[in-house]
């Protein structure tokens, strides 16, 4: 199972998720279903609704980027250590994902703005699974991984 510790930080996302916990648990329940990994194993990470102001603050301190971004993603461990870590702990903390909400606030339909919301957060949840897309054949595997996650989520 997935638990996700959602903070708003940007109030306008009320307007296309009221209830972030809610629209989560739905989803959430869909993947576990579908995907064995979960199913055996109690996972969590904390999203970060927010705004331009607050991702831009952490890309030029993190990355040191000073530019707003779409989505941040912080994994708690490498790879390596992560998958060590699914052999022998019941429990895994992930780690943390923000998502900006001017990046995809431009769909103005609700349907559309949801599906690149879900688009992001795969993505980033992806990243905290030690994925990473520098190579071609790293962004096929992980282009593969995203589609058959946010197939399970519908």
């Amino acid at each position: 199972m997935i638990k996700i510790n959602v903070l708003v930080e940007d109030k306008n996302w009320k307007k296309f998720l009221p209830r972030p916990e809610l629209y989560f648990n739905k989803k959430i329940k869909n993947v576990a279903k579908k995907i064995s990994l979960f199913k055996k194993k109690d996972f969590s990470f904390t999203l970060l609704l927010s705004g331009d102001k607050e991702i831009k603050k952490l890309n030029k301190k993190f990355r040191k980027k000073d530019s707003t971004t779409d989505i941040l993603s912080f994994p708690f461990y490498e790879k390596k250590l992560l998958l060590k870590l699914i052999k022998n702990s019941p429990n895994i903390y992930l780690g943390d994902i923000i998502i900006n909400y001017n990046k995809i606030e431009k769909q103005k339909k609700k349907r559309v703005f949801l599906l690149n919301f879900e688009k992001l957060w795969v993505h980033g949840l992806l990243h905290l699974f030690g994925h990473k897309h520098k190579s071609d054949k790293d962004y096929l595997i992980m282009q593969k991984l995203e589609n058959k996650i946010l197939k399970a989520i519908k």
